[in-house]
Parts: structure tokens; C-alpha cells; sequence
């Protein structure tokens, strides 16, 4: 929902947050090439790429994997800017706060990880003679989480896009008291029912093959298989039904487990319109306090309970369903 009195200073926290994650993505993508190009000859190829556990390396990689991890980085976070600078509307703090976070967390880990593999290897005439790691991985991380402690700071600056109480009531609907109004709704994500069938159909044919004898290592895989076909048909739909004894909301074909949220729990309700990118992916995302039921883009049902948490549930037709709940609530006070 837009506030209604947003300023223009205010609709320029989106601006100024989609540059400045751009302008990092760039000095990460820089960087990551400058520094290999900036010691030719000084490297081997192939380079020392992993270290044990007694800090002297054991394993090696091309010397082009260098400059490979800045198009990954190109590809990967370039392509979530993109995405998230599409959806409409402002970006709400929350969103801000993780991404800046991860930009920042990630980029410096790269760039950590980099310089003490380059100087691990500089001028050493084979990879197997690599100076150890020990301490330097330590610094390494520690320095990612600060960076990340900073981007997490830099994503809270500027107002938040919350819609206030006050501003914007959530919608009413007229009841008739000799009825019992029953609202039900669903939404479902066609590639989490692709990916739940593939994985069990999977899982069927690797116990099959064991069973009779052609692939006796087909056990191992039979598991995870089946793990991630209940995960993603469990999270491939959700179905919400409003009554006078509150919402109800169930998950999956088998509609279950489900979870009823009781009238007195809800002080208000509206619709939002939000996307994976907003909330950081599919399935349940969030905190305790805030949190987002994302089965696809689009209209939410949000929930406000009176401690001030939300609860967005992504659900066809969220509007009526929003305003069934504000009148039962208001009903059920009078």
C-alpha cells in the first residue's frame, strides 16, 4: 500500500538504495578482476584453491576461477537488483536492511577469500607450495560480517513504507447478523508442484533401481529425494478459509498442518501487494513479529495483531478477505 502523503524525499530512498546496491556490485565485480590482472606472471596456474584442516593446501584450481567468481557475482546479485527494482512501490525498511546486509556480507567475503588465495600463491612456481592458511580464514569472515553489519546500518537509513493505523484503515464489508459468512481463498505455485512430483517421481525410480539390482548406491539418494518433494508440495499451495471463529489457514494438497488465528488475535487486516524478491524468497520468510507466507507474487492478506506484528499470507482475492475480518473483528467488540 502507498502512503498517501509520501514526500518526494521520501520516494527517493528508492532511488538512492537501488544506486548505491548497483555502485557496490560494481567495486565488488571490479575488484575481483583488478586483483588477479594486477600480478601477471607472479600466479601459477593451476593455484593452490583449498586448504585442510593442518592449514597446507590440498587441492587445485584453473587460475581463470578467479576472475570467475565476478561474473557469478555479476550474474547473481545483478540479476536480484534487477528484480527488486521492477516491483512497484517503495521498498520497505525490512527489504533494505537484508539486502544491504547480504550485498554486504557477500562482497566482502569474496574479496576477503580472493586476497588470500592471490597471496597465498603470489610467486610460487607451483600450487602444492602455497603458503598455509590458519588465521588469515578468521579474518576473513570476521571482516565479512562487518561489512555486513554495515550494510545492514546503511539499509535502515530513510522512513519506512508501513502503512500507518491511522492513514490507512483496512477495508469494511456490511454483514447481515442472520448469516454466517464463510470466506475462502487459495494460491498455489505451479514450479514447487513440478519440483515436489519430479523429486518423488525421482525418489521411485532410484528405490526401484535398487531393489532390483541395478543401482545399489540408489538407496543414499532416495531420501533427499523424497525430503524435497514433501517440502515443495507442502509449500506449493496454501488455502485460507475466514469464519466467525477466526482464520484458518492449511497447506499443501493435504491441506495440512494448518493454523487458526483466532478473532482477538487480529486488530486489523488489508492487502498488500508484495513479491519474493520484497520478502527474500519463497515459502514462510520473515522474523517473529514480521513475517510473510510468499506462495507467489501478488496480492497479500496482512494480518496486525495487537502487539503491532504482522503476518502477510500471499492469497487470491485478499481485499474481501480483508474486509471480512475487519467487520467480524469489529462485530465481535461491539
Amino acid at each position: 500500500m502507498t502512503h498517501p502523503h509520501r514526500t518526494t524525499s521520501d520516494r527517493g530512498v528508492r532511488a538512492r538504495f537501488l544506486l548505491a546496491a548497483a555502485a557496490w556490485t560494481v567495486l565488488v565485480a571490479a575488484v575481483l578482476l583488478a586483483v588477479p590482472l594486477a600480478f601477471p606472471g607472479r600466479l601459477p596456474d593451476p593455484l593452490a584453491g583449498h586448504w585442510g584442516p593442518s592449514g597446507r593446501p590440498d587441492r587445485s584450481m584453473p587460475l581463470s576461477a578467479l576472475t570467475l567468481a565476478a561474473l557469478v557475482w555479476v550474474v547473481v546479485v545483478g540479476g536480484c537488483i534487477v528484480g527488486l527494482a521492477r516491483v512497484r512501490g517503495e521498498i520497505r525498511r525490512v527489504t533494505r536492511t537484508w539486502y544491504a546486509a547480504g550485498l554486504g556480507w557477500l562482497g566482502g567475503f569474496l574479496i576477503g577469500l580472493q586476497a588470500v588465495t592471490v597471496a597465498a600463491n603470489l610467486d610460487r612456481d607451483d600450487w602444492t607450495r602455497a603458503a598455509s592458511l590458519n588465521w588469515q580464514v578468521a579474518v576473513v569472515v570476521a571482516g565479512a560480517f562487518v561489512l555486513g553489519a554495515l550494510g545492514w546500518l546503511a539499509g535502515r537509513l530513510g522512513p519506512d513504507d508501513a502503512p500507518r493505523e491511522e492513514e490507512a484503515p483496512g477495508p469494511l464489508i456490511d454483514l447481515d447478523p442472520r448469516k454466517r459468512p464463510v470466506w475462502v481463498s487459495t494460491a498455489t505455485a505451479p514450479w514447487a508442484v513440478a519440483v515436489g512430483v519430479a523429486a518423488f517421481a525421482a525418489a521411485l525410480s532410484f528405490a526401484a533401481a535398487a531393489l532390483w539390482g541395478l543401482a545399489p548406491a540408489g538407496w543414499s539418494t532416495v531420501l533427499p529425494l523424497a525430503v524435497v518433494g514433501v517440502i515443495s508440495l507442502a509449500v506449493s499451495s496454501v488455502s485460507v478459509r475466514i469464519a466467525s471463529e477466526g482464520l484458518t489457514m492449511s497447506f499443501g494438497p493435504l491441506r495440512w498442518p494448518s493454523r487458526t488465528i483466532r478473532l482477538d488475535r487480529i486488530e486489523r487486516a488489508w492487502m498488500e501487494r508484495r513479491s519474493p524478491l520484497q520478502v527474500g524468497g519463497w515459502g514462510i520468510r520473515g522474523l517473529p513479529g514480521m513475517a510473510t507466507i510468499m506462495i507467489r507474487g501478488g496480492e497479500c492478506l496482512v494480518l496486525r495483531d495487537p502487539s503491532g506484528g504482522q503476518l502477510a499470507i500471499s492469497v487470491d482475492d485478499a481485499e474481501t478477505g480483508a474486509a471480512l475480518l475487519n467487520a467480524l473483528a469489529a462485530r465481535k467488540t461491539a
